[in-house]
């Protein structure tokens, strides 16, 4: 296990994870990935967002 992926599993839970990836599929129309990956790019984005959309990026491509 990479130390990225030990301190994305220490700070966001599983349930967290499916929670956002649910409300990105909706927000982003069917497309989940693609809207986490978007929102990513958000100027000003706070640390907190930003490793919950990384963990959702991880869980959505299998990893």
């Amino acid at each position: 296990m990479s130390v990225l992926s030990w301190f994305l599993r220490s700070s966001v839970t599983e349930a967290e994870v499916r929670a956002e990836i649910w409300s990105l599929g909706t927000r982003h129309l069917g497309w989940p990935l693609e809207g986490a990956l978007d929102e990513l790019k958000t100027p000003g984005l706070s640390t907190e967002r930003a490793q919950l959309l990384r963990a959702c990026v991880q869980k959505l491509q299998g990893r």
